[in-house]
């Protein structure tokens, strides 16, 4: 079976960085609509301060992500952190001491991720939030996995759920946090923490596919 080396952590990491930083105003406007339109700026300004820390610097995969997630959940406010904080650290902690990451792992790696989100509150999929891209993407990797798939494969059924999973946020009434409070009027836009979801996990997906052996 085919496996991604755990020394690329870099270009997982810088992957990560670009994608946020290329989406950063996509992802304020659409929290502007039903939040309070700072998702973008802080995933901007949390995601850079991980590349003026460690941009340039060789680390295995485990290492980039609890370094990126240990910034998240210390040194950037908002309701958002402690979510992806602890979305990365834990991903970290599935992989830790691997020297190569192979679909099973990876599988593993999304598992602890969405285990550790959901331990943090309430929500579940269907409150107009990052589950409802989490959820469906982990399933879908799952089930292409036991079907026997390639890692490859795995990815992209990964990649289509949770772009219908966020998609699907669009027509959801929000039932956690500020977004809640407009009830029905919620309806009619995308989550943003959907929104970044989606494009972390095609991040990882694109690095990870351009460096199987």
């Amino acid at each position: 079976m085919s496996s991604f080396s755990a020394s690329r952590g870099s270009v997982v990491l810088n992957g990560l960085v670009t994608t946020i930083q290329e989406n950063k105003a996509y992802l304020s406007e659409i929290d502007g609509a039903i939040g309070d339109g700072d998702h973008g700026i802080n995933m901007n300004k949390g995601f850079s301060l991980y590349r003026e820390r460690f941009g340039d610097r060789e680390a295995d995969v485990s290492t980039a992500l609890q370094d990126l997630g240990r910034i998240l959940l210390t040194e950037i406010g908002g309701s958002m952190w402690p979510i992806y904080g602890t979305f990365f650290m834990d991903m970290a902690l599935a992989c830790k001491s691997a020297p190569s990451i192979d679909a099973e792992l990876f599988g593993a790696m999304l598992r602890a991720a969405l285990d550790g989100v959901r331990d943090l509150g309430d929500a579940k999929r269907g409150d107009k939030t990052l589950l409802d891209t989490l959820i469906p993407a982990c399933d879908a990797f799952d089930e292409s996995l036991k079907a026997g798939a390639c890692f490859t494969a795995c990815l992209e059924a990964m990649r289509a759920a949770a772009k219908a999973g966020w998609a699907s946020t669009k027509d959801m009434q929000a039932r956690i946090g500020r977004a809640s409070r407009l009830g029905e009027r919620s309806i009619g836009t995308v989550d943003a923490g959907a929104t970044s979801c989606f494009l972390i996990l095609s991040s990882l997906a694109d690095s990870i596919e351009s460096g199987l052996d």
